[in-house]
């Protein structure tokens, strides 16, 4: 797993409870070093094991803590930059729908070896959609529904969101996008920093 995305789990801990909390779960999990660094590759045990540890040290499902992650990835301002990068993709969140199949390509320009899942989005209709989320992470398709459901919020759209595993590499997201304009959205500007 890139550490780009053991570093995100770390910081999930550490910003959503504490450096202390950060620490048991490290020593929980066994790591000998606390810290990952953000540009190395690590195991994909290292990640299962660090999850595990998370779950076990605050008795969450894994399947929570993985939502939890990826609400926490497009919602918390030490973060501010993934949310940022998903706006552009589209004005409301359907258009954000519609262009998640092109994420992967998308995120390779500025991370060249950033393992990300493939997504493929499907249309059933007015409104109903099914998200097939493909990657050798078992319960990748979670840390897509947090983030799915924090996107929704952002726009300002009511969703009803539905996991559901297929195998161990392959999960589906069904979508029913209820309002497209059912709050009013978060404000989003191009600039990071606007006066």
């Amino acid at each position: 797993m890139h550490g780009l995305v053991n570093r995100a789990i770390q910081c999930f801990v550490r910003d959503t409870y504490s450096d202390a909390c950060w620490r048991h779960v490290a020593r929980r999990a066994g790591l000998e070093q606390p810290d990952f660094e953000a540009m190395l590759d690590y195991d994909d045990v290292v990640t299962d094991r660090v999850i595990a540890a998370i779950s076990t040290e605050f008795s969450v499902p894994v399947e929570t803590i993985l939502e939890d992650i990826g609400t926490y990835l497009v919602s918390h301002p030490n973060v501010e930059a993934l949310r940022r990068l998903l706006r552009f993709t589209g004005t409301d969140f359907r258009e954000f729908l519609y262009s998640l199949d092109d994420l992967k390509a998308r995120a390779r320009l500025a991370l060249a070896d950033l393992d990300i899942p493939n997504l493929e989005l499907r249309d059933y209709g007015p409104n109903h959609f099914n998200l097939i989320c493909h990657h050798h992470f078992a319960g990748i398709s979670y840390v897509v529904m947090g983030i799915l459901r924090t996107m929704a919020d952002d726009y300002g759209a009511l969703v009803l969101l539905e996991n559901e595993s297929i195998s161990a590499d392959l999960g589906l997201i069904r979508i029913q996008l209820v309002d497209d304009a059912f709050a009013e959205g978060r404000q989003f500007h191009l600039g990071a920093h606007h006066g």
